[in-house]
């Protein structure tokens, strides 16, 4: 096993890659989605171990979705037992993947409340928004930047470690190495891939919205029933990208 380097263009590219892939079965994808949503949603509502039980298996339900994407590309069927995966190769090094993940998570949110006394991390962990002189605060923007920084070598850890324990058989740690090392190594392709996708999520939205609410009545626009299509769309074809970027970083369209 070897991390390949690919260009910056490769790495623009992944996004539209993963767009063909959800068209090719738009309704097993979004089958897959509502199904994941529901199960974590409900994972979550346990009583004291919820949050931190949904954060553990977030990498064994990612390996779920490189497997729907691995079949997209072959033009299998996308059955909904292909979203449990990851619970059936390397169980164990996935539970402690899940335990590491969870265990930067609350580093981080540890990280943030010297900066906004905690007003960010509750947000996150009980969904209750701040009042707005807090979000305009300098210390609540202090508390966002630096869970941002943190978090971005945790992310590129954890990017190609769920399949690559699964279906590597590398071990944990060695799986986040590996996946750190490779996403450094890929720094121009992920550059794109970012610059890529904060186009399409976020510009391209806001100037649609923008654009519609010069013809709204009254110059006001329903965010929600605006943004809901777009995220329907866009959550499949992100899960889908993922799958694109392990494929072209490490050269395999299968598991070995």
């Amino acid at each position: 096993m070897q991390a390949r380097v690919v260009s910056a263009a490769r790495g623009a590219r992944w996004l539209a890659e993963g767009w063909r892939l959800f068209r090719a079965a738009p309704f097993g994808w979004l089958a897959a989605v509502f199904g994941y949503w529901i199960l974590m949603s409900v994972v979550s509502l346990l009583p004291i171990i919820g949050p931190a039980a949904a954060a553990i298996l977030v990498p064994a339900f990612s390996v779920g979705f490189m497997a729907l994407a691995r079949a997209a590309g072959r033009k299998a069927p996308l059955e909904l037992g292909l979203l449990f995966d990851g619970f059936r190769h390397e169980l164990r090094p996935q539970i402690a993947l899940g335990a590491l993940y969870l265990g930067c998570l609350v580093l981080m949110l540890g990280a943030s409340t010297l900066a906004d006394e905690g007003a960010l991390a509750q947000w996150l962990l009980t969904g209750r928004r701040p009042d707005e002189d807090v979000l305009q605060s300098p210390a609540f923007f202090g508390a966002l930047v630096a869970t941002a920084t943190l978090y971005m070598p945790v992310m590129l850890a954890f990017w190609f470690a769920p399949p690559l324990v699964a279906w590597h058989s590398t071990g944990a740690l060695k799986a986040l190495f590996f996946s750190l090392a490779a996403s450094t190594m890929n720094w121009r392709a992920f550059l794109g891939y970012g610059a890529v996708t904060a186009l399409v999520t976020l510009v391209i939205p806001f100037l649609a919205a923008a654009a519609l609410a010069l013809f709204a009545e009254g110059g006001q626009l329903p965010a929600a029933g605006f943004i809901l299509p777009i995220m329907i769309l866009l959550l499949p074809t992100l899960f889908a990208s993922f799958y694109v970027s392990y494929r072209d970083v490490f050269g395999y369209d299968a598991a070995p």
